[in-house]
């Protein structure tokens, strides 16, 4: 995680942390273009599943974001889905989406 911006590195702290809370398979959080941020778990309910990356950028857009400077999902997979990257690219198409582990290891960079 040292290599990251610092200001990516407390996403991945944020993302971490949710997910640990919550006792969740994945958690996330966002950045949006005033320095918000946001941070979500999956949600699985009858009527309503998001990945926590879709649950973070649900947040964003509900307070008003227009736009994320950056994404972060902590999740233990090889690689994430592409609903999820989907949901960060609606609102930026070229802002980092870092995939993390549960140690908070980069594993890729979209």
């Amino acid at each position: 995680m040292s290599d990251l911006d610092p200001e990516d590195a407390k996403l991945v702290t944020l993302a971490r942390s949710v997910r640990a809370r919550n006792g969740s398979k994945e958690g996330a959080a966002v950045r949006d273009l005033d320095g918000r941020t946001y941070n979500a778990s999956e949600v699985w309910l009858p009527s309503l599943k998001l990945t926590a990356l879709q649950a973070a950028v649900a947040a964003a857009v509900s307070s008003g974001a227009e736009g994320l400077e950056a994404a972060v999902v902590a999740v233990d997979a090889a690689a994430l889905d592409e609903e999820s990257i989907a949901a960060v690219r609606d609102l930026s198409p070229s802002g980092p989406v870092i995939h993390v582990n549960a140690a908070g290891d980069v594993v890729e960079l979209h």
